[in-house]
Order: C-alpha cells, then sequence, then structure tokens
C-alpha cells in the first residue's frame, strides 16, 4: 500500500519521514493553510536534489492557484505533482497538460482532490479521467481545505467505478491500521496521512508515523 505524508514544511522532518519509506512528500501551497510550506530554506534545499529523498516524489498541494503560480512553484521546489484541491476544472487540467506538452518547463502529473459528503457523485470525477494520474477521496463539508482530522463515510467508496487510482484520505489516525486494511476497493492505491501524525502543525511526529507503517504492512 502506497503511503503519502502531506503538510511538511521543515526539510530535517521531511528527511526522517522519507526514511520511513514512505512514497509522497505533500508540501502545501496554500496561504490560509497552518502548513503552508513556502519559504526561501525548504526551496533552497529542495533545488539540491537531497540524496536522502531522491526517489521520493514531491507532491505540491494547491487550491485555486493561478496556471503561472502553480507552473512556477513546479519549478522553484522541483514537483513531481500537484495536487488540485479547490474547484479546479476539468479545462484547468486540459490546460496544464497542453502548457506541458510545448513549454520547456518542469513537468509534472496531476492528482486531483474531491471533497466526499453524504451526496456526493462520484460519476463527476469521469471529466478529470483523461488528465489526471491519481484522485483524492478527501472528507468533504469543512471550511477549510484538508488537515482536518475528519473522516468521511468510507463505504461510500463503493459507489466509485472509475479507472483512476485513488489514495484514500481524511481523519486518518494512528488507531486506524485494521479500519484501512478492511477497505477493499480495486483502485485504492493507498493512503494519505496528514494532521493526525503531528507534533505541531507542518511538524510529524516520526516515531507515530513509523509505528502505523509498520503494523500497515502487517495488516
Amino acid at each position: 500500500m502506497q503511503v503519502k505524508v502531506c503538510g511538511l514544511t521543515q526539510p530535517a522532518n521531511i528527511t526522517a519521514i522519507a526514511q520511513l519509506g514512505v512514497d509522497y512528500l505533500g508540501l502545501i501551497f496554500y496561504k490560509k493553510s497552518k502548513r503552508y510550506a513556502e519559504s526561501k530554506e525548504l526551496q533552497q534545499w529542495l533545488a539540491t536534489n537531497p540524496e536522502e529523498i531522491k526517489d521520493i516524489a514531491k507532491v505540491g498541494v494547491f487550491v485555486n492557484a493561478g496556471v503561472d503560480i502553480l507552473l512556477n512553484t513546479i519549478h522553484d521546489y522541483q514537483l513531481d505533482y500537484v495536487q488540485l484541491h479547490g474547484d479546479e476544472s476539468p479545462g484547468y487540467c486540459q490546460e496544464l497538460q497542453l502548457l506541458w506538452t510545448v513549454d520547456t518547463m518542469r513537468k509534472a502529473k496531476i492528482i486531483k482532490a474531491f471533497s466526499v459528503t453524504e451526496d456526493f457523485n462520484f460519476a463527476q470525477t469521469a471529466a478529470y479521467e483523461s488528465t489526471c494520474a491519481l484522485f483524492i477521496f478527501d472528507t468533504g463539508g469543512q471550511s477549510s481545505h484538508g488537515g482536518t482530522g475528519v473522516k468521511w463515510d468510507w463505504s461510500k467508496l463503493n459507489e466509485y467505478q472509475g479507472k483512476t487510482p485513488f489514495l484514500l484520505s481524511g481523519g486518518i489516525g494512528p488507531e486506524d491500521v485494521v479500519a484501512v486494511s478492511d477497505v477493499n476497493h480495486p483502485k485504492m492505491l493507498g493512503v494519505d496521512l496528514n494532521s493526525k501524525f503531528e507534533s505541531a502543525p507542518g511538524v510529524k511526529d516520526v516515531e507515530l508515523l513509523s509505528r502505523f507503517l509498520r503494523l500497515l504492512a502487517l495488516a
């Protein structure tokens, strides 16, 4: 099972998390987030292509960002994926892919996040199938974008019949090893972990994560 750890902000913490064998490192570029990652220190560190994270995908999380801001951030922070966590349309994703066919800037794969509520219709994901490498299904109905620590009804995943693989997100905590392992969906690629594994906003508890990943591997 693949694991994305999101809401990282500090090079030393990122290095420690990388050593746990995770698959994706998530950096949030949304100014209203308590886990806002933009800093000269982080940018310069990533620009040196640190050996510790060279084989781990770096994901930038954006909320309704302008295309120019997104493209510049991909370049400055050496991102491999962009996670669109707002109201970005299928046309927005298509525009990005078109730009990458003609531009010499660094390219990234697209992850589209969907906020799942009780009345969410998974059919709306179909319009993103052609442009997105991954989906994230997160908790809907919250005032903030991500990192709420609140779960949604995972049984609703039975309604998803799309072709794009997804990461399960939203309030997953150290106590959820069995619940995560019990999710049985052919397109579930893994989990997206954030606020429930923190010692402070933007700082992950390495031991807590390590224990969770060991138990998840055994489940």
